[in-house]
């Protein structure tokens, strides 16, 4: 009895164990945040790019970079075209719809934006500019499968049109500046000459056998076989005096073809 009081009071002077104190302690480990026991667990490091993502990312930065730059260009030849003529007066802002340089601004305008949408985006890997970017891409693409189908649906609708914008354009050769430079690289380009034939120049005014200028019973110098005086001066009046000519005379100087034909044939 005595050895048993003995191991009892052995066992009330005993501490806390310390398996206590160990699985309390691995308690409050377990009540830390996982961000901290983990940094990595809840903000993951990206994985880094590859060798491709790379080359496919820079290649679209300077691609759209190119035409960036190109639609600039675009932009500013327009709005220099419209300073130029003092189309953005005041006095001029009714024939500004029909104006020629409006297209180049339009068109550099909408190139710049895109494109700039494509740099920023591959550079800063942005998904909303890249989506941007691509839908706006995808966009222009159905316009032209749209415009190719429409084409095709209404080509003698279409040559109606072209060939009254052509004959616009022959009345107001002289008076239109842009006019001009774009009938003349259209015959030069295609190699022709009035609208079905040389002899439709005779409908503008000023080359009309009845005019009193010079340049009466002529012909733009952009119809001329050789523009070139010596291979290198243009000769302005190269053609001069070609209607009154036969077509076998003219043929020697002039191409006798109209510009409608092998514009068709062309698109």
């Amino acid at each position: 009895a005595a050895r048993l009081s003995v191991q009892a009071s052995r066992l009330v002077e005993l501490p806390y164990s310390s398996s206590d104190d160990d699985d309390g302690s691995l308690a409050g480990d377990t009540d830390l945040p996982t961000a901290e026991q983990d940094p990595g667990a809840r903000c993951p490091v990206p994985p880094k790019p590859g060798i491709f993502s790379q080359c496919v990312r820079y290649l679209a930065f300077l691609w759209n970079l190119l035409f960036l730059l190109l639609g600039l260009l675009a932009l500013a030849v327009g709005v220099w075209g419209l300073l130029a003529k003092g189309s953005l007066r005041g006095e001029r802002l009714a024939p500004l719809g029909s104006d020629p340089m409006l297209l180049f601004v339009l068109v550099g305008l909408g190139a710049s934006t895109v494109s700039l949408a494509g740099c920023l985006g591959a550079l800063r890997s942005s998904p909303c500019l890249l989506r941007f970017f691509v839908g706006a891409v995808l966009a222009f693409a159905g316009l032209e499968v749209l415009g190719g189908l429409l084409l095709l649906a209404a080509r003698r609708r279409l040559r109606d049109a072209l060939r009254d914008a052509l004959l616009l354009c022959l009345l107001r050769y002289h008076e239109e500046p842009d006019l001009r430079f774009l009938v003349d690289e259209l015959q030069r380009s295609l190699q022709c000459c009035g609208l079905g034939s040389y002899r439709d120049w005779e409908t503008n005014p000023y080359f009309n056998c009845s005019a009193p200028g010079v340049q009466a019973c002529g012909v733009p110098a952009s119809c001329c076989l050789h523009p070139g005086q010596n291979g290198t001066v243009a000769n302005t009046q190269c053609a001069f005096g070609v209607l009154r000519l036969g077509d076998a005379a003219a043929g020697a100087v002039v191409h006798l073809g109209g510009c409608v034909a092998q514009l068709g044939a062309w698109l």
